[in-house]
This record gives C-alpha cells, sequence and structure tokens, in this order.
C-alpha cells in the first residue's frame, strides 16, 4: 500500500476507534491519537519530499501509485502529491490536531460529534491525495455533506437556515463540477481522469478542443470557486461560519475552503489552458470584486464571527484572484495565502469560540475591557489580528505581499489597476482589526458578570500556541515552504502558458 493512502486509513481508523469507544475520555484518547498521528504523517512527509526534491527527483507527481477502480469509465484510485498539495496536508493536519482541543469541553453528543468532524478531514485529506478527477470529486462531497449536521446539530443562532443554506449552494456548485469533470474527461478522449494525463496528453487523452474548453472551464471554475467565496456565490459562507462550532468553522475557514482555490488551479485553469487565458479575465474581475466587498463588509459588521467570515470572503478571493494572474510569482502567493489565511482564520475561530464560550455574546457592542479579564486570550487575538492584516513578520505579509508584486508582473494596465484596488483591501482590512482590537480589548469592562471570568484552560492554551507557532513560523522563515510550493506551481503556470489565445485584448 502506498504511504499515501494513510491520511485515508488513519482517519477511517479513527472512525471506527469513535464508533467502538466508551465515554468522554475514551473518543477524546482515539481524536488525541489519531490527529496526532496525521500531524505526525504530514510533517514526515513534508521533510521526505523536501529531502527527495533535493536528491534530484523531479517528476511532477511523487509517490504516485494507482489502481482500477470502475473500469467502464476509466475510473482508479490514483494518489500523488507536489509542494502544493504537501504544503494543504500540512495544513490540514495542523487544523485538524489543533481544532481537536478547541472541541476538548464540547457538549452534548460529543462523539457523534468527533464522528463527523473526522469524516469531514477525511474528505479534505483524500482530496488533497488525489490525481484522478472523480475521486477528487468523490472526497470532496465527503468533505462537504458532514457541515450539514455539523452546523444543524452543534451550531447556534439560525443554524438550520446557515446549513440548509450552506448545503444548497455548495451542491449546487457541486452540480456544475459534476458537469465540467465529465465535459473534460470526454472532451480529452474518455480514456482517462488522471490530472497530468489528460494535461500532459499522454494515457490516451488527446487535447481538449477550444470551443469545449470555453464550456468546461466556467462550469469547473464556479463549481470550485462557489466553495471558494467567489463573488457572487459567496453568501453562503459569512451565515454558515458565524453558526458552525469552533473547530468546525477553524476546519471549514481554515482548509475545506481552500479546496475551491486548489481545485480551480489544479483542474480548471491546468487542464484549460486556452479557455484559462481567453476568459479568466472575467473571474478576475470577480475575484476582485470579492477582495475589496469582502473587506468592506467587515467593516460593518458587529458579529464577531461575521466580521472573521468577511474578512475570510476577502483573503480567499485573493487566493482565486492571485492565481488568475498566471505568472509564477504570484500563484506562489496564493498557495503562501491558502496556508496563512488557513492558519491565522483558524486561530481567530478558536479564540472567537473561547470567548463566545464564557461571555455567551459575539456582539462587539457587549464586549469592553477584556485584556483584564482573561490577558492570555486578549493577546493572541491581537496576534492573530496583527498577521490578519498583514503585519511583517506574521503570515500574513509574506502571502500577500507575494501575490501584489506577482500580480504587478502583469504590465498591461488591466492587471495593474485590479492589482492597486486590490492593495486597497490591506488597507481596510488595518481598519476594521485595529477598531475591533480597541473595541474589545481595552477600556473598562461594564458588564458585571465578565468580571467573574477565567482565561483560557490547558487545551485551548495548546490549540491556540500552536497556530501562533505555526503562523509566526510561516512569517519568519517562509523561504523553505515558498521553494516547495513554486516547484508545483511552475509547471502549471508553464502549461497555461502554452495555451495563450491572441483572442483575449488583456493579455
Amino acid at each position: 500500500m502506498n504511504f499515501l493512502s494513510l491520511f485515508v486509513l488513519i482517519p477511517l481508523l479513527m472512525l471506527l476507534g469513535l464508533w467502538l469507544a466508551r465515554g468522554l475520555k475514551g473518543v477524546r484518547t482515539v481524536m488525541v491519537i489519531g490527529s496526532s498521528a496525521l500531524l505526525l504523517l504530514a510533517a514526515w512527509l513534508t521533510v521526505t519530499f523536501l529531502s527527495d526534491r533535493a536528491a534530484g527527483l523531479d517528476a511532477e507527481m511523487l509517490y504516485t501509485a494507482s489502481f482500477t477502480w470502475f473500469e467502464p469509465l476509466h475510473i482508479k484510485y490514483s494518489v500523488g502529491v507536489d509542494g502544493i498539495s504537501v504544503a494543504m496536508l500540512l495544513l490540514s493536519s495542523i487544523i485538524v490536531f489543533t481544532g481537536t482541543f478547541a472541541s476538548w469541553q464540547l457538549k452534548p453528543l460529543t462523539k457523534e460529534y468527533f464522528l463527523w468532524f473526522t469524516l469531514l478531514s477525511l474528505g479534505v485529506f483524500g482530496f488533497f491525495i488525489s490525481v484522478d478527477m472523480f475521486m477528487m470529486f468523490m472526497f470532496y462531497e465527503i468533505a462537504l455533506i458532514p457541515m450539514y449536521l455539523l452546523i444543524g446539530v452543534w451550531g447556534s443562532g439560525k443554524k438550520e437556515y446557515a446549513a440548509m443554506k450552506l448545503t444548497l449552494m455548495l451542491m449546487g456548485g457541486s452540480a456544475f463540477l459534476m458537469c465540467g469533470i465529465f465535459g473534460i474527461f470526454y472532451g480529452a478522449g474518455g480514456q482517462t481522469m488522471n490530472v497530468v494525463d489528460i494535461a500532459n496528453h499522454t494515457g490516451g487523452a488527446h487535447p481538449i478542443d477550444f470551443a469545449q474548453q470555453c464550456i468546461w472551464f466556467p462550469l469547473t471554475f464556479i463549481g470550485f470557486g462557489v466553495l471558494g467565496a467567489l463573488f457572487p456565490f459567496h453568501t453562503w459562507s459569512p451565515d454558515g461560519h458565524a453558526s458552525a462550532p469552533t473547530a468546525v468553522s477553524m476546519l471549514h475557514a481554515g482548509v475545506l475552503m481552500k479546496l475551491g482555490g486548489y481545485g480551480c488551479f489544479r483542474i480548471a485553469m491546468y487542464l484549460m489552458p486556452e479557455a484559462t487565458n481567453e476568459l479568466g479575465w472575467i473571474f478576475l474581475i470577480l475575484t476582485g470584486i470579492s477582495v475589496v466587498y469582502g473587506a468592506f463588509s467587515a467593516c460593518v459588521q458587529t458579529d464577531l464571527k461575521y466580521i472573521n467570515a468577511y474578512s475570510s470572503v476577502s483573503h480567499c478571493g485573493l487566493v482565486l484572484f492571485a492565481i488568475l494572474m498566471v505568472n509564477q510569482t504570484a500563484a506562489t502567493g496564493a498557495v503562501l495565502q491558502m496556508l496563512s489565511h488557513g492558519l491565522m482564520t483558524a486561530l481567530f475561530f478558536a479564540l472567537i469560540g473561547m470567548i463566545y464560550g464564557r461571555t455567551h455574546t459575539r456582539d462587539i457592542r457587549e464586549l469592553n475591557g477584556l485584556m483584564r479579564i482573561m490577558p492570555f486570550l486578549s493577546v493572541c487575538y491581537v496576534i492573530a489580528g496583527l498577521a490578519n492584516l498583514g503585519l511583517p513578520g506574521l503570515s500574513g505579509f509574506v502571502a500577500e505581499m507575494t501575490i501584489f508584486v506577482g500580480s504587478f508582473q502583469n504590465a498591461d494596465t488591466f492587471h495593474r489597476v485590479l492589482t492597486i484596488a486590490a492593495c486597497t483591501s490591506i488597507v481596510i482590512t488595518a481598519v476594521y482589526i485595529l477598531r475591533l482590537v480597541g473595541k474589545i480589548l481595552y477600556g473598562t469592562c461594564t458588564n458585571e458578570h465578565h468580571l467573574k471570568l477565567t482565561d483560557a484552560t490547558w487545551d485551548e492554551r495548546l490549540s491556540v500556541i500552536c497556530l501562533i507557532v505555526a503562523v509566526a513560523g510561516l512569517g519568519l522563515a517562509p523561504l523553505w515552504v515558498s521553494n516547495m510550493v513554486s516547484g508545483g506551481v511552475a509547471p502549471i503556470i508553464e502549461h497555461i502558458g502554452h495555451g495563450v489565445s491572441s483572442c483575449n485584448p488583456f493579455i
């Protein structure tokens, strides 16, 4: 068995262990052992991958394995990783590990909650190791289905409405996605669903006609883009985030939304380069709107989760914005932004959940003076805010500056105007983050109930510290991650560049 399959096997064993577990202690033991195993496996994979690349292994995908699953449609269980997917696996493992401790005190139905949480994790890990389109779609759906129950049962506020809205919109995106995947499959000859084979015209695949690309590219990009909060299909995100329990918000915003950007880049753009260059400008405008609109929307919110949710719309829009610039620097920045946003938004949601669990409110008009009452959580919240607004030394600065530098490399007026407009999101982000920090953390607490609150417990501190270390680590030592990611980005960008169409006035 290929060792990449352990990323699927471990969550399956966790599901079995949770089903057999008796009592809260047994459930916690299974989750700690399983999430720790996934984190160690992802760390070992990262070290091994870097070593093998340094040793001269230059194949586009490493550690590949494949066996036939359903012969009539040439569906295979095919796995493999490059620098992008290794980074995403490492991010996912960190979020699952910290999310386990962020949910340490969750009640009721703790066992059932962790069963669905683990199934969601299974879908995420399976998606990132897959190189077969149908297999990616299957794991994509496995990751989406648990969200309905996790929000609808364990959420807060308008949880039933939010769960239904999220499910309907994402399933609608999945319908577009399925049409696009089968269109790509038959357009390439109907002989393989392997992403690399279709891109390189091997394994019986042939180039997809330009006319077909112009049909399947929008369907596929929108299908994945719905999950990546592409404007105007982003409206499920704020409601879903606001109603989800803490660890689900962490995994949802930290990892699940990255499936959208990853899929747009790996399937929509990589497999249909001519359509990317012909139609990409349309989606570039929409993503530019997402970046600025999300930041402005965050400014006028009064709910802590809604502020972070609209901030996520802006930052995830920046990911799609960067990959559509179609150059190596911007695309590398997009992946760094996936990592940075995944870590800092997970940190934000963890802290918001901890504050809400004590104060029973997320309304910033009812919160003030928390720095004196819970100094640990307050300081961590400041760090998360500074990472969000792009302070040098933290992950947000590295990711956003790489994106903006890469985007400005396109010398035409259209791309540079959009880049300048997107840059304004930095200023807007600073406005709502600094306003928020000043409002809820400083001043004098006027609520007598809040004066009796306690600071973070050991499990909460462990979760938060791990995320802060990761955010600071990526900000202070980004080069090894950037080089690893850049190696995965290069062949995709080169392939898209070969499909340049002379019809697009913006190229």
